[in-house]
């Protein structure tokens, strides 16, 4: 199955999309990389979804990517003696402290000695997404007495944000650790890692799964936006987590930081996927608004690598409907010629190596003669990546002999990854990308393709070959005979 676009498709599975026929459904419609929530469902939710996808894959005979989204601690006040909850005035006096006893009126506790002991007064407290704000009075080690800034009910285990403090708080909560492990151990293919405050969470993460899947950092707490740079640094991808950003942020200042962590992902050749609220309302409605396409357009036209459906596809009445609609959008947006501008406009790269020259020299080759198809030989997808980055015109042929690798590259803009024979020999790598680039509709045999390898075979990080190939073997065979 060939896609007919080049940004990548994530849809989260849930009570809506756990059955085999709707997961088909979901690939057939558009779906690239299926994303499995550790916040909701049991480890035996998580493995039959796991196996299904895997059957998929074995039915279509096209690699999938899975990507397990670790829940990350959460901060949460405690319960009330009204179970309705209460009302909080604005300007009243509100209290959060240790003290386990029902709340009321006046005060709840906060089952989190972290958060006092890294708060000051004029922080702010962020309670059920935001809809009630606290500022922060006096404080200390067990407790904050506040002023409700703006009011609304507050009822039990409500999650709590704090934005303007970095909290001494580890990205991996207990359960996180075992949902890892689970996952690493199931097959996975990416770990998202949430509550990301600092490259330290990322590596720790990265420790864990022991190259058993890649870690991609959710940026969703101001502190990450602050050190973007070294996160970056050390993720394998990142996910533009906008739901929790724009709790803890002013919602205007998300669309330049998105657009600020796109671009910087893109330059550094890793993947990076805008998630959260992309088609909301199509989770009742077969519909979505203007402004929901428009918002993931502009996602596509910034060069994400993917954008990503959560309770749309997860819980929605529409789950396939809201798939097909990203797959529409997407179509619409690469065919437009404004797109081409854009994304050539947005290309930053600094190019350092030899496999940074080669990717660019087979990218202007591509785009100057009448080339169908870049292929591109990779045992970790460091090429493939990128050649991605360099966005080129023509389709990216992903080949490797690991099902792993071939798996993760789904989550990379442009990438069709195919499984190859292991190769020993340049003139077999040829003969190889030649058959993929017809077999899946790139190229006939009066065609020519561009090829990347490294010499020698099967050795990490040595691309640096380059060669225009006519589709026709026999030409191959006559140039080099064995």
């Amino acid at each position: 199955m060939r896609r007919l676009r080049n940004v990548k498709i994530v849809a989260t599975l849930g009570p809506a999309s756990s059955d085999y026929a709707t997961i088909r459904a979901l690939f057939e419609a558009g779906a690239d990389v299926f994303r499995l929530n550790m916040s909701h469902g049991t480890h035996d939710d998580i493995r039959a979804r796991h196996a299904i996808i895997r059957q998929v894959e074995a039915d279509t005979g096209r690699p999938i990517a899975i990507l397990a989204d670790l829940q990350g601690p959460k901060l949460r006040v405690g319960t009330f003696t009204n179970p309705a909850g209460e009302e909080l005035a604005d300007g009243a006096a509100f209290r959060m402290d240790l003290d386990p006893a029902p709340g009321d009126a006046t005060r709840v506790q906060l089952l989190h000695p972290e958060i006092f002991a890294a708060l000051e007064p004029g922080a702010s407290l962020l309670v059920n997404d935001g809809k009630i704000r606290l500022r922060v009075e006096t404080c200390g080690k067990d407790f904050a007495n506040c002023t409700v800034t703006v009011g609304g009910t507050i009822s039990n285990r409500k999650g709590v944000n704090v934005p303007d403090v970095v909290l001494p708080l580890a990205a991996l909560s207990d359960k996180d650790r075992k949902d890892l492990e689970f996952a690493c151990e199931l097959g996975v293919d990416w770990l998202a890692l949430s509550f990301v405050q600092r490259p330290e969470d990322v590596i720790e993460a990265k420790e864990l799964a022991k190259g058993r899947a890649a870690v991609l950092s959710k940026i969703e707490k101001p502190a990450a936006v602050k050190a973007y740079d070294a996160i970056l640094e050390v993720s394998d991808g990142i996910m533009v987590a906008r739901g929790d950003l724009g709790v803890e942020l002013p919602v205007h200042s998300v669309p330049p930081i998105q657009k600020r962590l796109v671009r910087g992902a893109r330059a550094a050749a890793k993947p990076v996927i805008v998630a959260t609220q992309m088609l909301e309302s199509m989770i009742e409605s077969p519909m979505p608004t203007r402004a929901e396409v428009s918002d993931v357009a502009t996602a596509i036209y910034e060069g994400a690598d993917a954008i990503m459906l959560s309770a749309e596809s997860a819980a929605g009445r529409y789950p396939v409907e809201a798939v097909q609609t990203m797959n529409n959008v997407a179509i619409s947006v690469e065919s437009d010629p404004t797109y081409r501008q854009v994304i050539e406009a947005s290309r930053s790269i600094n190019r350092t190596s030899v496999a940074d020259a080669i990717v660019a020299a087979a990218r202007e080759i591509a785009e100057a003669a009448d080339i169908k198809a870049i292929c591109c030989f990779s045992q970790s997808g460091t090429t493939v990546s990128l050649v991605a980055r360099e966005r080129p015109r023509v389709p990216i042929i992903a080949l490797t002999p690991l099902m792993g690798t071939a798996r993760r590259m789904c989550l990379t803009w442009g990438a069709h990854c195919v499984i190859t024979e292991e190769q020993d020999r340049f003139k077999g790598a040829v003969i190889s990308a030649v058959r993929a680039a017809r077999t899946y509709g790139f190229a006939t045999e009066t065609d020519q393709i561009v090829l990347t390898a490294g010499v020698p075979f099967n050795v990490q990080g040595t691309t640096n070959i380059l060669r225009v190939a006519p589709c026709d073997e026999r030409l191959i065979y006559r140039v080099d005979p064995e």
